[in-house]
């Protein structure tokens, strides 16, 4: 059985204890023995963070040496890939803020969770409200560059910093003697392998994590269930918001950029990147996709074989719109399901972590919830609140238009270019 039909499958049972655990009163054991698999489901998230960002944006920064006969291109492709990114994170962030899914979990849960993690938010925010009054115009600038690299990669909250010191890193690389270089990108690639590798073996234990998230999450409401009807609803709501975004996000931008930069017909191009949302969708992964992709490019596309070996791989691990998106959106959702404020400085935080974040977010199904935790961190919002989204989360990974988009800019990145 495929790995996403056990998540689903975890995911339905989860829900079907939880609901059974509030009306039997299972709570303390759900607690004591179903719950814990859940945490060690998340700490193993968290564990790969900060070698999973370091790895893969060195390497792919530091790819750009191995095409220097488009090196007039490669700044072009990359500003395009971002300013998309941070598009479909406003996108998502309008949206969310305007319908306020999370304000549709019942006020009872959410005084749950809030006695739950009010001690953890309490602190942070007190902690965060006595830095901003020290705090310069600039003062996000001088955080991003750390003094320690050590200190910085330490913890997944300074998951800015662990980026900048991957760019400048990645950077560096280019500038120097490839025989000095190429053993540091070739272990580099090799970790890359590796968190990879760790990341496939980690999902294989997401149904289980899954199951018990799910489980605490439906059996804290006491049976109560018209709270657990609330929960379920606030859920899909939360699910739709992410969807309308993906599709405004592919109606809008990227065909606007399609009709006024390209000659394609809108019938060919979804005709010829059909295949590719057909493996997308069994894989949920753009990975998977890219032999695929460069095969339509090439063929269907016009496309030369020099221009979509660069442009692609480079999309692949710098292009991730539809789970940047997606993180802008749960982030915004989890705070509010919590009860927390979020400010203007904490919308331009998640925008700019997003970004930042997306583009170390390696191209497999999963690696989006590790990022999220980072961004949920960054904004000082509890990270045991994915709890609440990680049961769908597989389901949003699957959906088409998520992996379309990606596969799209990169098709018209190289009409454009």
């Amino acid at each position: 059985m495929q790995l996403h039909w056990k998540i689903i499958i975890g995911l339905l049972l989860g829900t079907a204890y939880g609901i059974a655990s509030a009306f039997a009163g299972w709570s303390e054991f759900t607690s004591n023995f179903i719950s814990p698999f859940g945490t060690i489901f998340l700490n193993l998230l968290k564990l790969i963070a900060v070698p999973l960002v370091i790895s893969s944006l060195i390497t792919g920064v530091a790819s750009l040496s191995d095409t220097r006969k488009l090196s007039r291109i490669g700044l072009k492709t990359i500003l395009l890939y971002v300013a998309t990114t941070a598009v479909a994170v406003s996108i998502g962030l309008i949206l969310v803020n305007v319908l306020e899914p999370g304000s549709a979990i019942p006020e009872t849960y959410q005084e749950t969770l809030r006695n739950e993690y009010g001690d953890q938010v309490t602190s942070k925010q007190n902690l965060a409200d006595s830095v901003q009054e020290n705090r310069g115009p600039l003062q996000p600038l001088v955080d991003m560059v750390p003094g320690n690299i050590f200190a910085a990669a330490s913890n997944n909250s300074n998951m800015l910093q662990v980026v900048f010191i991957s760019i400048i890193f990645g950077i560096a690389l280019i500038g120097i003697d490839r025989k000095f270089s190429k053993p540091v990108l070739e272990f580099l690639k090799g970790i890359n392998q590796l968190i990879i590798k760790l990341v496939e073996m980690i999902m294989y234990f997401a149904p289980y994590g899954v199951f018990a998230l799910i489980a605490k999450t439906i059996s804290s409401v006491s049976g109560d269930m018209t709270q657990i009807g609330g929960i379920l609803s606030a859920l899909l709501f939360y699910m739709g918001v992410v969807i309308v975004g993906l599709f405004i996000h592919m109606g809008i931008t990227y065909i606007s950029i399609l009709k006024l930069f390209t000659n394609v017909s809108l019938k060919h191009f979804f005709k010829s990147i059909g295949p590719v949302q057909l493996v997308a969708f069994s894989t949920s992964s753009s990975g998977a996709t890219l032999p695929v992709t460069m095969k339509r490019c090439e063929k269907d596309l016009g496309v030369s074989k020099e221009i979509s070996s660069f442009v692609l791989p480079l999309g692949a691990t710098i292009n991730m719109d539809g789970t940047a998106l997606y993180q802008g959106v749960a982030a915004v959702f989890i705070a509010q399901a919590v009860g927390m404020d979020l400010t203007l400085a904490h919308q331009f935080t998640i925008v700019a972590t997003a970004v930042l974040a997306s583009i170390g977010t390696a191209a497999v199904p999963g690696a989006g919830i590790i990022m999220l935790v980072i961004i949920l961190e960054a904004i000082n919002v509890p990270s045991q609140g994915i709890a609440l989204i990680l049961g769908v989360d597989r389901i949003l990974d699957m959906i088409v238009p998520q992996r379309m988009l990606q596969a799209m800019l990169q098709l018209l990145v190289q009409w454009i270019l």
